[in-house]
């Protein structure tokens, strides 16, 4: 992970916490894919997907997060689920997106709770 991607998930995190979720992993690996942060709140079970850039930006980084990465994360959701944790086994399961552009020093957070309803082939 480049730097502005490690400083995009810090500041994520930060936001989120602040916001009522507890960060349960970060970076999790699940064989081939990876989920950027994952996270629980009153709501349930949280995926995060996080898309962090420099302004100025050409596009949203919001467009990155195509129906391949979103595959990709399903299926590492599906394998973190399946890990043995069953502390949210009966927990709603959520994929958000939370897109970080840096103005020099100042992080622009948005955040898209729910961003994608995932399609399990």
């Amino acid at each position: 992970m480049d730097a502005v991607g490690k400083r995009g998930e810090d500041a994520a995190c930060l936001w989120l916490t602040a916001r009522g979720h507890t960060v349960l992993e970060r970076n999790w690996r699940g064989g081939h894919c990876e989920i950027d942060i994952i996270t629980a709140d009153a709501a349930g079970l949280h995926f995060v997907e996080v898309k962090s850039r420099t302004a100025p930006t050409a596009a949203d980084p919001l467009v990155n997060v195509t129906a391949a990465k979103q595959k990709h994360l399903v299926q590492a959701a599906l394998k973190y689920l399946h890990s043995g944790n069953r502390r949210y086994a009966d927990a709603e399961v959520m994929f958000d997106i939370v897109t970080v552009v840096f103005y020099g020093d100042t992080p622009k957070i948005e955040y898209y709770p729910q961003a994608f309803i995932p399609i399990y082939d």
